[in-house]
C-alpha cells in the first residue's frame, strides 16, 4: 500500500513539472509563451496544478502510513 501512495505521488509530481514546464531553460519558457495560446496555456496549468495536488497528497498519505 505505501509503494503505490510512494508510486502515484512521484508520478503526479513528474506530470505536474512536464505540464507546468518547470525543466526548461528561460530561453525555452519565453519560447512557449509566446508560441501558446491563453486556453492551451490555462489547461496546461489546470493539468498541472492538479496533478501536482494528487501528488502531494499520495506522498502525504504515504508520509502517515509510514509514521503511523
Amino acid at each position: 500500500m505505501l509503494q503505490a501512495f510512494l508510486i502515484v505521488g512521484v508520478i503526479g509530481i513528474f506530470i505536474s513539472g512536464v505540464f507546468l514546464g518547470v525543466w526548461t531553460s528561460g530561453q525555452q519558457q519565453r519560447a512557449n509563451y509566446h508560441s501558446e495560446t491563453t486556453e492551451h496555456r490555462n489547461f496546461r496549468t489546470k493539468i498541472g496544478l492538479f496533478s501536482g495536488l494528487v501528488g502531494l497528497g499520495s506522498l502525504g498519505i504515504a508520509a502517515l502510513i509510514f509514521y503511523l
